[in-house]
């Protein structure tokens, strides 16, 4: 695939602790997958990280309290923690400041790329997902929950609704003009 020069550039100059954040359909697995490859980083979906019991929860349409989130988010902020010399990439929702917080306990210099699209684009891409245990009846509480990143976040904000390839580049381009 060809790539504009910018977004080669934005690849070597990435953090190597990011986190692809956002609500129940915004693309994080796939857009941090993506990420992932074309920074020759490993990937984590946090999804995985989930004790059975979270899922069981989310699986009924129970949204998930700060108790049923603490273990998962230290699990989270441990994987990038270990993260070698390539990177890690990990798709987490990481909806509130607290909990981005409690992820940089563990791994201070993680950045953040915040996946955004309106609320039809989301219900649209959740209607069609199919085999996952996030119900679309809980988007709707992920948005009241959602604390977008404040200023003093090292993060950038991606908009959903075009091609992933742009995604990924908007991404590269912003993360490359951080300030670390």
């Amino acid at each position: 695939m060809n790539r504009p020069a910018d977004a080669a550039a934005g690849a070597k100059s990435a953090p190597a602790r990011i986190v692809v954040m956002g609500v129940a359909g915004s693309g994080k697995s796939t857009v941090g997958e993506a990420l992932a490859a074309r920074l020759g980083a490993d990937f984590t979906d946090s999804d995985q990280l989930h004790p059975p019991a979270n899922i069981q929860k989310m699986s009924n349409g129970i949204p998930l309290d700060d108790d049923d989130r603490r273990p998962w988010l230290d699990l989270v902020g441990a994987t990038l923690a270990a993260a070698s010399g390539t990177g890690k990439v990990v798709a987490c929702s990481a909806l509130r400041r607290r909990y981005r917080d409690r992820i940089r306990l563990a791994a201070p210099d993680t950045v953040f790329v915040h996946l955004h699209g309106d609320r039809a684009l989301l219900a649209a891409r959740l209607g069609a997902r199919q085999g996952h245990f996030m119900p679309a009846s809980l988007l709707d509480s992920q948005l009241r929950s959602l604390e977008p990143l404040d200023d003093d976040e090292a993060g950038v904000v991606v908009e959903l609704g075009v091609p992933i390839d742009e995604v990924v580049d908007a991404a590269l381009a912003g993360l490359s003009g951080l300030r670390r």
